[in-house]
């Protein structure tokens, strides 16, 4: 990077000195006020982390201070292009550092979590088996269409996770190459599972194993070498960091045999035309096979801010006030009687800052309006994009209708839904104190204000 950039990036790097263990880190938003349905205003508690993070000021910052030098990447011989240039491969770096990347591994940006692991389904070799848990995401759930999938049914411990993966692997062809996907951390219950002993078992068994790292990354460290996994797919919006780009990062090998996963400029190393009037194509072998068209470069470098405010910030305080955060919210929720925790692992399993629960005589759609309207606090209600595993989770539990109700459910289905809490690194102690405070009032008192379904969603009515 250039002498002018390293000052200017250096000098708002330097403006956020790393937080203490009890302070949360700055983010944008957090001075944001929003009209309640019942008169006044209130300071916006957002605790919908899981589905994305507010940026943290130090990336946007970083972001403020390269903007007035942004230029294209690769293909540029001006000196903006040059310094934009140096400024995506040091992401790239800084990304891998992040991760504790294995010399040889390779880090793909895409667009996200989702894109990541479509670009991995779309270069698995011919005839692969894939073996993923019905409780994933529908992002690592998804994408493997082309495979042979065998969906493993939701375990109830992680030692059981781990076994019933190696049976499943016991009865594969041993021949053919394998995948396992599985999370990092559940984006709905927001249980760790045990990654390096799932690694330990697809190895043992000749496979090879995918780690969604988007729920994870945010809370904790990922270290690609430590768990022994062969890729890690994360977010950047989840990472706080904005602009939609997201990172695949490991095995080099799978990824340089397959054709692109886009066809186009940046991806090619050199384009001819043959005698016959076709193209022939010779495809980049670096990570840049699979990154044609041009980067997003903001969106890179924000997630590389991001990377660095977090491992700066340390992950050893991070998780420590995180622990405290969940500690209250899990406390505050055991003193209502009517709401019902969702988990997989039990109450003992180690987690992140993302709680899912029912409230008896509650429809979902209907609490989480009312936290919003009538509290200023911003949840998440329905399936969480992870439809099977949250059907597990509620099994035939009836769902009261309320004043207003859920998305209409298919003919013969009943409609199903929950509330999820999430924060972070940058979520204040007073957001989860309302949070609690507002759950208590509403099961006791039961909402201030009428409500009513509109295009599938509960709104207040007017």
């Amino acid at each position: 990077m250039s002498a002018s950039l390293n000052t200017v990036c250096a000098t708002t790097a330097t403006t956020t000195a790393p937080p203490l263990a009890v302070q949360p880190l700055a983010v944008l938003g957090r001075d944001v006020t929003v009209p309640l349905v019942t008169g006044g205003e209130v300071s916006y508690a957002a605790l919908d982390y899981a589905a994305s993070a507010p940026a943290l000021q130090r990336v946007w910052d970083d972001v403020a201070a390269y903007a007035p030098y942004y230029g294209s990447v690769h293909r540029g011989a001006g000196y903006l292009s040059q310094l934009s240039t140096d400024l995506f491969e040091q992401s790239r770096v800084t990304v891998a550092e992040f991760l504790d990347c294995r010399p040889g591994d390779q880090v793909v940006f895409t667009r996200s979590t989702t894109d990541s692991l479509n670009l991995l389904a779309a270069v698995l070799p011919a005839d692969c088996q894939v073996f993923v848990f019905e409780t994933e995401h529908h992002a690592s759930l998804l994408p493997w269409t082309n495979a042979h999938v065998t969906y493993l049914n939701a375990p109830r411990t992680p030692a059981e996770a781990v076994a019933t993966l190696e049976r499943a692997l016991a009865g594969r062809d041993p021949h053919g190459p394998a995948l396992v996907c599985v999370t990092g951390a559940s984006n709905v219950t927001g249980e760790l599972w045990p990654v390096r002993e799932l690694a330990a078992a697809a190895h043992a068994h000749g496979a090879r194993i995918v780690l969604d790292a988007a729920q994870l990354a945010p809370h904790h460290p990922v270290s690609v070498r430590e768990l022994d996994v062969d890729w890690v797919a994360f977010s950047g919006h989840k990472l706080y960091a904005p602009f939609g780009s997201g990172v695949l990062a490991g095995r080099a090998d799978w990824l340089q045999e397959a054709e692109p996963y886009l066809a186009g400029g940046g991806a090619s190393r050199k384009v001819a035309r043959r005698e016959d009037g076709g193209v022939e194509v010779e495809w980049h072998t670096t990570a840049a096979r699979h990154e044609a068209g041009s980067p997003n470069v903001i969106g890179v470098y924000s997630i590389a801010s991001a990377c660095r405010a977090l491992t700066e910030a340390g992950f050893g305080n991070l998780v420590e006030r995180e622990r405290h955060l969940i500690a209250k919210v899990r406390e505050g929720l055991a003193e209502v009687p009517a709401v019902r925790v969702l988990s997989l692992f039990g109450d003992d399993a180690p987690r992140v800052g993302v709680i899912s629960f029912v409230v008896d005589g509650w429809n979902s759609s209907h609490f989480a309006a009312a936290l919003s309207a009538e509290y200023g606090i911003g949840v998440r209600d329905g399936l969480f994009c992870a439809h099977p595993l949250v059907r597990t989770l509620l099994g035939s539990e009836p769902q009261a209708q309320g004043e207003c109700g859920a998305p209409e459910a298919a003919p013969g289905e009943r409609s199903l839904n929950a509330i999820r809490v999430s924060f972070g690194a940058g979520t204040p102690d007073e957001h989860v104190e309302r949070f609690v405070r507002a759950v208590g009032e509403l099961v006791a008192h039961g909402a201030k204000w009428q409500y009513r379904t509109e295009e599938g969603r509960c709104v207040p009515a007017v």
